[in-house]
């Protein structure tokens, strides 16, 4: 019998959630297609600088600049812009293909990460498509094949989702960091990462999103004995598993 594992697939790509905080990326380019890669990189913490002539920005980009939210270079690329040793990304986004090239192979003569808008051959990475909910990302990649198709099927995912998702998340977030400090040995991770699924399973989005801290405190303490109470148990700060009488009864009438 053959073994029941996963079919290999070549010629995707690697999908990761690339860490770029107070990291230095190079963009070369004031449009459209720059303003995008700028926001991506802003709301990911990175630290920004621009290389275009003024004549050449669109209005977000100039509004950026203006902010401050980027280091800004009036002109156009120079090589020695590579020389910086912190850069660890570079972008382009400009209507030169010939210039466009010269910079994809300095950047690998530098062993430095690029994407060369709309040239898939000359990028190390790609843009997806993204959908944004708080600390949930969902990126949409067609591999080069089709940006356009990449946005459709994002809005199609996008609309499936639970409007209190990312809320959800902000809040097991909160629970995980918790859970770190009551159990932070090593030898406890398997069972962290257990527990923490566990929770997420058994309560739904409406009781994440519900939990406040006091009911993170209490939910913590069936950790140890490694007890997922429900919701309203916490609430109620009942043991799992314990019955207690509500003052209801019942009857059984047997004629």
């Amino acid at each position: 019998m053959a073994p029941n594992f996963p079919e290999v697939q070549g010629g995707g790509s690697l999908i990761l959630a690339w860490q770029v905080r107070n990291k230095r990326v190079l963009v070369i380019g004031g449009g459209e297609v720059a303003a995008g890669r700028i926001l991506n990189l802003l709301n990911a913490d990175a630290k920004v600088t621009v290389v275009s002539p003024r004549s050449g920005l669109n209005d977000e980009v100039a509004y950026r600049i203006a902010q401050n939210a980027v280091i800004y270079h009036d002109r156009v690329f120079e090589p020695s812009d590579l020389d910086d040793p912190e850069i660890t990304m570079v972008m382009t986004a400009v209507d030169d293909p010939v210039a466009s090239s010269q910079i994809w192979k300095m950047c690998k003569e530098k062993r430095i990460a690029a994407n060369i808008a709309d040239v898939p051959p000359e990028c190390d990475f790609y843009f997806g498509s993204v959908h944004r909910d708080g600390p949930l990302q969902i990126m949409v990649s067609t591999n080069g094949n089709g940006p356009k198709m990449a946005n459709i099927v994002r809005r199609r995912i996008a609309r499936t989702l639970p409007e209190n998702i990312g809320a959800a998340i902000t809040k097991v977030g909160m629970l995980r960091r918790k859970l770190r400090v009551v159990a932070p040995g090593d030898e406890e991770g398997p069972k962290r990462m257990k527990w923490m699924s566990k929770v997420c399973v058994q309560w739904s989005l409406e009781d994440l999103c519900d939990m406040e801290e006091q009911d993170m405190e209490e939910l913590l303490r069936s950790y140890a004995p490694d007890q997922i109470p429900s919701f309203s148990q916490v609430k109620l700060k009942e043991e799992p598993g314990v019955w207690e009488f509500d003052g209801s009864f019942g009857w059984a009438c047997v004629v």
